[in-house]
């Protein structure tokens, strides 16, 4: 095939990372964690404090619009600064939760819930209360650009470790095509070694019989070296290393495409080691194999 060292710019993202971002506004300290890992699709876990429901929207909104794969979570944490807006608690309504968390307790035999776990459920702590409408609006504008920054640097992580992963994809791509140059010159003997073997074979079983029709024999010999013929496995072997490179070549989010022609390559390897009937073609699958395997375990990786 022919050799074209794979050279694949720009780089991808992969879909572990990392960030962590503080800022203050509005009497307030605030907090991002970002943390990715490997995911089939985008799955969202989002922790907000109590009574800042209505960043939950937008902040969504934010990581689907940056993000195309992997399992985020988002945490973000608050606290008023020294001297600014205090959080409140609604006594009454924590009251009515402790009434029926005991009740129920006692009824079902269960222990009874702590106060710092009744003061976690909604509505218990009230963040904004003590802020006037103009306050929260401005605390949600910091926070949400915030956000903004920390998916930045989440996704500059991203790119980060997508840039070696980019480096090992193109390495191996690029073994791939040499194991599969190494099957098709160790394929171009096998006809007529499958013809050698099956020779020597009814000449032992004959012993010298000459009945048997020389015509037949031949015939019986090239239908087998065709049933073993490689060419078409070699060819798309040639096929999908050529889109392999295309995709890396192109970036984006490529992962679940080239987890998808993986696929495709660890088939046709697959079948060729079935088909080969000498020691090398046979040692060429396995190489190849080997190295689709490890290719596919790094697209894992990939956003």
């Amino acid at each position: 095939m022919t050799r074209t060292p794979t050279s694949p710019t720009p780089t991808l993202h992969s879909m572990t990372g990392f960030a962590r971002l503080a800022g203050e506004a509005a009497g307030w300290r605030w907090t991002w964690e970002l943390k990715s890992v490997n995911g089939k699709g985008l799955d969202i876990r989002l922790r907000l404090p109590a009574g800042f429901d209505a960043l939950d929207a937008p902040t969504r909104g934010q990581l689907s619009a940056a993000l195309a794969r992997g399992s985020v979570n988002v945490g973000l944490t608050l606290e008023p600064a020294s001297g600014g807006a205090t959080a409140t608690v609604d006594e009454v309504l924590l009251e009515r939760y402790a009434e029926v968390a005991v009740r129920l307790a006692a009824r079902l035999d269960l222990p009874r819930p702590s106060p710092a776990e009744l003061m976690t459920l909604r509505g218990v702590i009230e963040g904004e209360t003590a802020m006037d409408e103009a306050a929260r609006e401005a605390l949600h504008a910091a926070v949400l650009a915030g956000l903004a920054q920390a998916i930045a640097a989440l996704k500059a992580h991203r790119a980060e470790e997508g840039a070696r992963l980019t480096a090992l994809l193109a390495r191996l791509v690029d073994e791939i095509a040499t194991a599969r140059d190494e099957a098709e010159a160790a394929g171009a003997a096998q006809p007529a070694a499958i013809a050698t073997r099956l020779e020597a074979q009814l000449e032992t079983l004959l012993n010298g019989d000459k009945r048997v029709d020389a015509d037949r024999i031949a015939q019986e010999v090239a239908l087998i070296a065709v049933k073993a013929d490689v060419r078409e496995e070699l060819d798309r072997l040639a096929a999908h290393v050529e889109q392999a490179r295309g995709l890396l070549a192109g970036g984006g989010a490529i992962g679940r495409k080239f987890d998808f022609l993986a696929q495709e390559l660890n088939r046709e390897a697959t079948t060729l080691c079935n088909k080969a009937a000498t020691v090398p073609l046979n040692r060429a699958g396995l190489t190849l194999k080997a190295l689709i395997d490890q290719l596919r375990e790094q697209i894992q990786n990939l956003e």
